[in-house]
């Protein structure tokens, strides 16, 4: 019998003994590598879920991991002298696995082709999702734009990026925010994310990092991990966003900045771009503009180079989106909300945005006329997986 065959046949005894000291048995399993940091903090933070819960998702995610895994999960119950103590109860569950070996063939095989049948299953389902398994997760940047050449400010924009680098620090990322950046330095501070050669290069644009007590100044090196996040948050138009000049900078060329080529850190991994700028200066989407919003706009083995792309905009082409000019824009703040909630189930980021999609599309810019002031966000991808972010409780 295989060892997740023994795990299965023994999975509710499992589950009640160890319930004894769910915080015990999670830190003996990180302690033998059995689960990667980030899974330890995730099994760790889980919330609304009774003791034994706990104890359901860990075993769930050592048998998820593999035979090698099941095998040495089981040996550890059976032979660490902490836990035969903290759980004598053990001794009466039948751990081993007693594994054939190997190239033996009898006539029972098919039934232990069938043992391991739902797992395989479950592995290839796992699969389709790109692996997020970095501490941190990866870099968030943040692109904040508030105060022009001209004179004019956007108004809100601060409680937008505040927002979002609490909601990524708590998904696991590093947070770095530039402010107030003119067309060249947006595509200077791109261009360095997209390689992270020459980081030094960044001081000029005095980036910063959010922590327990706000922004403040980088003082650690940069690395790349699983997935990148980039949150452009500024003045636009259709197919451009705008640096503090008021100088134009394509949506296409931020993206193809990050394209896959042989020597990036980010090839194969999933990109993602948020952008909370207008796609048009005079439509606004059936109606006008109410007095306490603004408008963001001027009044395999190979990879394909643009694969692994996720853009989402404010809104569609040809229209404006708006921002509440003390409580943030309706896009960033709903996303932020949709992410806090959706990234706690479990959901994909694709299944996040259509309810920042939905939720945005049922707001009114002015309660007196229904209908007559909405905005539509826009999502466009080029990814190959499901992109699934967990947060932290802990």
């Amino acid at each position: 019998m295989s060892a997740k065959a023994a795990m299965r046949r023994n999975k509710t005894s499992i589950h009640r003994i160890l319930s004894g000291d769910h915080k015990f048995v999670l830190n003996k399993v990180y302690e033998n590598k059995l689960i990667t940091e980030r899974e330890y903090h995730n099994l760790k933070g889980i919330f609304k879920e009774n003791v034994e819960g706990h104890v359901v998702e860990l075993v769930d995610t050592i048998m998820e991991k593999g035979e090698d895994t099941c095998e040495r999960f089981l040996r550890l119950l059976e032979t660490d002298d902490e836990i035969k103590d903290t759980f004598p109860n053990l001794k009466t569950v039948q751990l081993s696995s007693r594994r054939q070996p190997t190239g033996l063939i009898h006539e029972t095989c098919l039934m232990d082709n069938k043992d391991d049948e739902a797992p395989r299953a479950k592995k290839t389902k796992m699969d389709e999702s790109y692996p997020v398994t970095s501490y941190p997760t990866g870099l968030c940047l943040i692109l904040n734009n508030m105060n022009f050449e001209d004179g004019s400010t956007r108004r809100g924009t601060d409680k937008d990026a505040e927002s979002l680098a609490e909601v990524f620090n708590w998904l696991g990322f590093r947070v770095l925010m530039c402010e107030d950046q003119t067309m060249l330095a947006m595509s200077s501070t791109l261009k360095c994310f997209s390689t992270l050669g020459d980081i030094s290069e960044l001081q000029q644009f005095s980036l910063k990092e959010w922590t327990t007590v706000g922004f403040v100044n980088l003082q650690q090196t940069l690395e790349h991990g699983d997935v990148f996040i980039c949150c452009i948050l500024t003045h636009g138009n259709k197919g451009i966003v705008y640096g503090t000049d008021k100088q134009p900078l394509s949506i296409k060329d931020i993206t193809r900045t990050f394209r896959a080529t042989d020597s990036s850190p980010l090839t194969a991994k999933p990109k993602v771009f948020l952008i909370q700028a207008c796609q048009g200066v005079r439509n606004v989407q059936r109606g006008v503009i109410k007095r306490d919003l603004e408008t963001d706009g001027e009044s395999s083995v190979s990879v394909p180079e643009e694969a692994d792309v996720l853009v989402a905009v404010a809104t569609v082409e040809d229209y404006v989106s708006f921002r509440n000019t003390v409580n943030g824009s309706w896009f960033i703040q709903s996303l932020c909300q949709q992410l806090k909630e959706g990234c706690s189930r479990g959901d994909d980021i694709h299944s996040i945005l259509q309810r920042v999609n939905s939720e945005v599309s049922q707001k009114e810019g002015n309660l007196d006329k229904p209908g007559q002031i909405k905005q539509m966000p826009e999502v466009h991808y080029t990814l190959t997986k499901k992109l699934i972010l967990s947060g932290y409780h802990c």
